[in-house]
């Protein structure tokens, strides 16, 4: 795969040019990460106007670091403190003296680090300048997302032959989990939820020991992880045979999913985007029971930019891979999402996760 740090870097650095500064102070991993390459948990990056990429880790990581970043950077390992190493090198940084951190990640004992060991420069917040860069994947960016969308679709199709009635809802995700597993994916990118009955109206249900019974709706809402970069995707099925309301309520969901996915688009404001399923499903009679956004960016992090939602005024741009996830929920009866990620190409949208929308009948 193609190198693109260097170019990310240079991107970063005309957008710190308008807002006059000499530099940005990255502390959130995912950022490093797109940046440098580095993969753990622990370290702290400097990239001057002047284009001087300061990386420093702790002991842990030298090994790691040395193979990950290799020299896209200055690297610097620290024993004991990551901030004191970072206000010791600093000063040799030319032509710093105004400088941005990340005011969404920064944590309030940080800012106090800046305001007292780091007083020696002037310090401005700044908002989603790497995460705006990040919403534009590269062709090796969509390959990743696309690898791990086929990782959770293996996994839930060898999940589903397995379920049945008086499972408990751990079983079916302990189940899926070790399918993930054997299919490849890295980590869990977030908590799988496994709802069952009428628990399946909770959008983000945590999976809990009820036994599942026949009759029940079964929402599946997991991800799955390659080389960094994660999946998220949902089905509902029906435990036995489904009823005429499950299975209207079904299709509504299907034709709000399908013909949203096959329609929105680079250039589109999220609200719009939100609107192609959210007219269709109050146009059905259950706009009050589809309560969440539609979706959200998907990369590095399994939320990211952009966001699909009623009151999102950002237009979604070239190359983003978005979920689409309309829902309908009715409290004591049950719910059902279906969730898919799509790639926002510039000839228009590209379905990501291959699994049937069909409502299928299961155990």
């Amino acid at each position: 795969m193609a190198d693109r740090r260097p170019q990310r870097i240079a991107a970063l650095i005309e957008a710190l040019l308008p807002l006059k500064l000499d530099g940005l102070l990255l502390t959130n991993a995912p950022n490093i990460r797109y940046l440098t390459g580095f993969t753990g948990s622990s370290a702290l990056a400097f990239l001057s106007a002047r284009g001087d990429l300061l990386f420093i880790t702790d002991f842990r990581y030298k090994t790691q670091a040395s193979a990950e970043v290799g020299d896209i950077a200055d690297v610097e390992i620290e024993q004991q403190n990551l901030w004191a190493r970072l206000w010791q090198r600093l000063p040799f940084l030319a032509g710093v003296e105004v400088a941005g951190f990340e005011s969404h990640h920064l944590v309030h004992r940080d800012f106090e680090r800046l305001l007292d060991a780091g007083k020696r420069w002037q310090w401005r917040p700044t908002l989603d300048l790497v995460e705006h860069l990040r919403e534009r994947k590269d062709p090796d960016e969509v390959a990743r997302i696309s690898e791990a969308a086929g990782i959770a679709t293996r996994a839930l199709a060898r999940t589903l032959p397995q379920i049945h009635a008086g499972m408990t809802e751990l079983q079916v995700a302990a189940a899926l989990e070790g399918s993930l597993r054997e299919e490849g994916s890295e980590e869990y990118p977030f908590p799988s939820i496994v709802a069952s009955g009428e628990r399946s109206a909770l959008p983000h249900a945590g999976t809990s020991a009820r036994t599942i019974q026949s009759g029940d709706l079964l929402l599946l809402d997991f991800g799955a992880s390659a080389a960094g970069y994660c999946a998220d995707i949902t089905r509902t099925v029906v435990i036995g045979r489904a009823d005429d309301e499950q299975r209207d309520i079904y299709g509504v969901v299907r034709e709000a999913n399908e013909s949203t996915a096959a329609r929105v688009k680079a250039g589109m404001r999220g609200k719009d985007a939100d609107a192609l399923a959210r007219e269709y499903i109050e146009r059905r009679g259950y706009g009050e029971a589809f309560g969440h956004s539609l979706g959200h960016g998907i990369g590095l992090e399994v939320h990211e930019a952009p966001r699909l939602s009623r009151t999102a005024e950002g237009v979604l741009a070239a190359g983003a891979v978005v979920t689409i996830e309309p829902g309908i929920y009715r409290p004591g009866w049950g719910g059902v999402r279906i969730e898919d990620d799509v790639h926002l190409g510039a000839d228009g949208s590209d379905l990501l996760t291959h699994f049937t929308r069909e409502l299928l009948e299961v155990g």
